[in-house]
């Protein structure tokens, strides 16, 4: 498309969860619902269009062993792209990823800076590993980096007991994400444990990443606080794998990820039936492949969210949850179009028929 081609999606516009319109234009890149007067050179589009689709939970520029080169964190974000998803929120990465934003053609990133962990208690070369009297420091230092956003490591194997425990005293954290607030950011940790969750919701932690480890005790407090939860049930999965691999050394915490494991569906159902805000992130990087945002809302049905939930939990919710528009009038046109309804089978988001990011027709 030349620079003053005008797009033209026709079809059904699923712009809300209520908000479904005919057809939309996307003149120099940006949405309209106003048909452009005296336009010559336009391109017709047929399907169904959502909001490009976020990954609530991601990490471009991290592989298994740490940081990776700019030609595989482009190769990363050219896969979120080819999925549809448009909006990643980056929940901590070793690698400055600061140039993407230069590029038209790769994905919007909301960046959380680099994982905040205890010493010798995550993943080696992820996080600035610390002790407790240094966390308000290090949280300053990567709200500053961010945008918005900060990650902290809330529980981690403990050698000693052999099983999850929380990382932080919660005096430090509570200091630690009162100072994250002062400076304009949102916190979230990584929790895959029970014991962790009610001290980081009551210092005022704006979401948790995992939360395997809810309970009937605790979602209701999260429920009241408004904290969100990022399932990441295409990473549990691999629960089973990791503890048939620690067991030998680590029978309680393999017992303990089983378990965790075993319930993860009725652990998210029941926190969307008491009304916690739910939003679809994959933990792509790592150990896992980018391009799976599909895979991680069908597992949000599995687990028994309606389908216009989990839709919302990539698209309208998660957008406005992050403070970034979908496909309002004047909104940068970043969209994705299918040729079948996604709210009769969420399966349709694996397979896009085009991708639109900046007005641009990228797929």
């Amino acid at each position: 498309m030349s620079e003053s081609a005008v797009l033209h999606i026709k079809g059904r516009i699923l712009a809300g969860p209520d908000e479904v319109h005919d057809e939309l234009w996307v003149v120099g890149g940006r949405v309209t619902y106003e048909r452009p007067v005296g336009a010559r050179d336009v391109r017709t589009v047929r399907g169904w269009a959502l909001p490009g689709l976020v990954d609530a939970h991601c990490h471009v520029g991290l592989d298994a062993h740490g940081p990776v080169d700019k030609a595989t964190s482009e190769e990363q974000a050219l896969t979120e792209r080819e999925a549809g998803t448009l909006l990643l929120r980056d929940a901590g990465s070793p690698s400055d990823t600061r140039w993407i934003d230069d590029r038209e053609d790769l994905p919007r990133i909301i960046r959380a800076g680099r994982h905040i962990a205890r010493t010798r208690r995550y993943i080696r070369n992820y996080a600035h590993e610390i002790e407790p009297e240094d966390l308000v420091a290090y949280v300053a230092q990567e709200a500053r980096r961010g945008d918005g956003w900060v990650k902290l490591v809330g529980d981690w194997i403990d050698r000693e007991s052999g099983d999850l425990s929380a990382c932080w005293p919660p005096g430090e954290v509570a200091a630690a994400i009162a100072e994250a607030h002062r400076l304009g950011a949102r916190v979230t940790a990584h929790c895959f444990a029970e014991e962790s969750l009610r001290p980081l919701v009551e210092a005022g932690i704006d979401c948790i990443e995992h939360a395997t480890g809810l309970t009937e005790e605790t979602i209701p407090l999260f429920a009241e606080r408004g904290v969100a939860i990022v399932p990441t049930l295409v990473n549990i999965a691999t629960f089973p794998r990791l503890a048939e691999g620690g067991e030998k050394k680590f029978p309680r915490w393999a017992d303990h990820m089983r378990r965790l494991h075993e319930r993860r569906y009725a652990t998210v159902r029941a926190a969307y039936e008491a009304g916690v805000p739910i939003y679809a992130g994959t933990d792509a990087g790592g150990s896992l492949a980018h391009g799976l945002i599909a895979q991680e809302v069908t597992e949000l049905v599995k687990a028994g969210l309606p389908p216009v939930a989990a839709l919302s939990a990539t698209t309208w919710g998660a957008r406005s949850w992050l403070g970034r528009p979908g496909l309002t009038e004047g909104a940068s046109a970043d969209l994705v179009v299918y040729e079948a309804d996604p709210r009769a089978d969420v399966r349709v988001l694996g397979a896009p028929q085009r991708v639109v990011l900046r007005g641009r027709v990228v797929r």
